[in-house]
């Protein structure tokens, strides 16, 4: 067989592998191995120049670069039509008028909507709001509010003790110890935060739980001021039009204290939401105001016991098991 059928055998046999292509890729690569590869057909060719009469050489050489040029530009053209058509086809089997896929959404979390609602409302008023230190000394938490140790009150908050010193806070109360420390009055904030108590846990009660502590501190304070803010903080909370009632209480850091009811209409009964006072004289001795020259109230709450108010829940537990089909209400 002379060389130029060597030629167009190969470059016949070419064209066939090529008119037989498809999309898949390894029969692509298979196709350009075997032709175009360094041990391809064509490059067999090649060696056949050393036998080839040296006056035909020249010709023989131009004829196989002539082969290797037309099929490697004959495979690129295949190969990029068969691409193109992959993706038409891809992209006609897409109904662009389907509804996207529905991703869930996050939100706040009831607790942190309604503390950020608590604090709206007093920041309204020219409250600021303070955080502190949620592990604290036995003076912050209790001696420096009146409560010395064994102090009967102590009883009345079951506390996570760290060591002999040093406890869990059992109210937000000690972040106003260092509020007044470390500044002169007059003083006007709020104090949210997480709070523990070492109680059994119910649908009523839960060993965590946040409180909101408000205090102000000024001359010529009164309790008429402490009951108009807190009647004005209930009426936004809740509503315009419901009942409120102050009764008096004991807290050993406010004289004279008391709780706030409000009326629930479902349950037909005063519920308490917070308790409130002045504040003792002896608090102001023990971080160095003079009782004589000022005056102040401070109140606390339960955010809990606001959320389950607000939103009618029955059941503390709630909050804390993260059932994102209660979640999802809020």
């Amino acid at each position: 067989m002379s060389y130029q059928m060597k030629i167009e055998a190969v470059r016949n046999s070419f064209r066939a592998a090529l008119d037989s292509l498809t999309a898949d890729s390894q029969a692509i690569e298979e196709v350009r191995v075997s032709y175009l590869g360094r041990k391809g057909k064509i490059a067999k060719l090649f060696a056949l120049i050393g036998s080839i009469d040296s006056s035909e050489r020249p010709k023989f050489g131009q004829l196989i670069n002539a082969l290797k040029n037309d099929c490697q530009s004959s495979f690129d053209e295949k190969v990029a039509l068969l691409t193109a058509e992959t993706k038409d086809s891809n992209e006609d089997s897409l109904d662009f008028t389907l509804p996207g896929a529905v991703y869930r959404r996050g939100s706040l979390h009831p607790l942190q909507q309604t503390m950020d609602e608590i604090k709206d409302i007093f920041t309204s008023i020219g409250f600021s709001v303070a955080y502190g230190r949620e592990i604290d000394d036995d003076y912050h938490n209790f001696q420096a509010l009146n409560m010395p140790k064994h102090h009967p009150a102590r009883d009345m908050q079951d506390t996570f003790f760290v060591d002999d010193n040093t406890v869990l806070r059992t109210h937000t109360s000690n972040v106003q110890i260092h509020l007044m420390e470390e500044q002169d009055p007059p003083l006007r904030y709020i104090v949210p935060g997480r709070v523990y108590r070492n109680e059994a846990i119910s649908f009523k009660s839960y060993c965590l739980f946040h409180q909101v502590e408000g205090l102000y501190i000024d001359k010529h304070v009164s309790f008429s001021e402490l009951k108009g803010t807190l009647e004005y903080f209930i009426k936004r909370m809740f509503d315009e039009n419901v009942k409120i009632r102050f009764r008096p209480s004991y807290f050993p850091f406010t004289e004279p204290s008391a709780e706030v009811d409000i009326w629930n209409e479902e349950r037909n009964q005063w519920m308490e939401i917070l308790g409130c006072g002045m504040v003792d004289p002896a608090v102001f001795e023990n971080v160095g105001y003079d009782p004589e020259k000022w005056q102040g109230f401070a109140f606390g709450m339960g955010v809990e016991r606001i959320a389950m108010l607000k939103y009618k829940i029955n059941d503390i537990r709630h909050f804390y098991q993260g059932d994102v089909r209660f979640l999802e209400q809020f």
